[in-house]
């Protein structure tokens, strides 16, 4: 997505970056990496298509995406590929309930992925999924979210309970569970509390920089 090409959202852990080529490496080789094909859905792509899928990610405008940063880590070496240790994104659609006022039918599949294996359980995924979630209200101006998940991954099962979504589906066959959640002034507000200090600024073109 254009909109965000030259911005970065700095949070109190991380850093969200645009997807950049000089980032296909690192990413093309985490999807090689059967547990995440499986978390995410995802099918081995050759490198070739990995570049072909970040032209994607930066030039469709019904798709969002951020890489994640280990704020602590890159501010120590100031390189953001060994910095980098995940992605998070959201497709946008229409809402497909048949009552839907205009206004609402603006809808976003939120995604989060924590690929390092070192910087699980570091509250990392929480909080990158908490500013891509707010950025979609306040720059994307969507309506509703949805998350879909392995009924396997009980780790992303709470996360999105603790925001606050609730599960609206299951789909045995492909064992998935999904979640929905309306986008409300007070759900805003908690998202705002939740999140603490921020700041969107730009994203720096060719140097590593704040």
């Amino acid at each position: 997505m254009k909109l965000n090409e030259h911005l970065q959202i700095v949070g109190n852990n991380v850093i969200l970056v645009p997807y950049e080529s000089k980032h296909v490496e690192k990413y093309h080789r985490w999807m090689q990496s059967e547990e995440l094909q499986q978390l995410t859905a995802s099918e081995p792509l050759t490198l070739e298509q990995e570049y072909q899928m970040q032209q994607s990610w930066r030039n469709d405008e019904d798709k969002c995406t951020f890489l994640v940063l280990d704020r602590e880590r890159f501010e120590r070496t100031r390189d953001e590929i060994e910095a980098l240790v995940g992605d998070t994104n959201i497709f946008i659609q229409s809402s497909t309930e048949p009552d839907a006022e205009p206004s609402d039918r603006l809808l976003g599949e939120i995604e989060i992925m924590i690929a390092e294996p070192s910087a699980r359980g570091k509250r990392f995924g929480w909080e990158a999924t908490l500013l891509m979630l707010l950025f979609g209200v306040e720059h994307l101006h969507l309506q509703q979210y949805i998350a879909i998940t392995k009924d396997t991954n009980e780790r992303a099962m709470r996360m999105f309970e603790r925001m606050q979504f609730r599960e609206t589906k299951r789909t045995p066959v492909f064992r998935e569970v999904s979640f929905g959640r309306p986008v409300e002034e007070d759900w805003i507000a908690w998202l705002r509390r939740a999140v603490g200090s921020y700041t969107i600024a730009p994203y720096p073109k060719e140097e590593n920089i704040l």
